[in-house]
């Protein structure tokens, strides 16, 4: 039974993926067009520009912040979200971050 709803979740992540990439090529495919219809073809951001965004409205997503505004949200659940990010950053691509700085209290 666990591995059937490992399966689904597996499944739904993986569909998830697929659509969030393709709106990240829709999104810089849009861009190109508007930016050629002005005569402005080298501007067009690159693709890794809407995944950062993305990327932005997510975080503010899990720590409840209104992503337009940056209004609100938890920043113990923030704090934590980055130090998941440091770790991961430090464990598969040995980057050389403190995730706990000096002089640093963890919340």
């Amino acid at each position: 039974m666990d591995r059937d709803i490992a399966t689904v979740i597996e499944r739904a992540d993986k569909t998830l993926a697929e659509a969030i990439f393709a709106a990240l090529q829709d999104a810089r495919d849009q861009a190109a067009l508007g930016m050629a219809a002005i005569g402005h073809e080298e501007a067009t951001p690159a693709l890794e520009f809407f995944a950062a965004v993305v990327h932005q409205r997510m975080y503010c997503l899990m720590f409840g912040a209104d992503s337009d505004t940056f209004a609100g949200g938890n920043p113990d659940i923030a704090y934590y979200v980055i130090r998941n990010s440091q770790n991961i950053a430090r464990h598969y691509w040995s980057a050389e971050i403190d995730v706990y700085p000096a002089n640093f209290k963890v919340p």
